[in-house]
């Protein structure tokens, strides 16, 4: 079951980064991205939201 706010869905990829490691990263995304798909909240984690845009997003606890 994917994390839904406010209408906004959490997605999860992972990306190859410059140095050849391998990490994910999550996005929140109102439409079906590209790539991704829908994920669960990653533990230690909590939603803010963007006071001026309006965009969720992940931070740490």
């Amino acid at each position: 079951m994917a994390y839904t706010h406010n209408g906004w869905t959490l997605y999860s990829r992972d990306v190859k980064l410059k140095g050849g490691r391998m990490q994910t990263i999550y996005f929140f995304s109102k439409r079906t991205p590209k790539s991704g798909k829908p994920s669960e909240m990653p533990p230690g984690y909590v939603v803010g939201v963007n006071k001026r845009t309006g965009l969720p997003y992940l931070k740490k606890k």
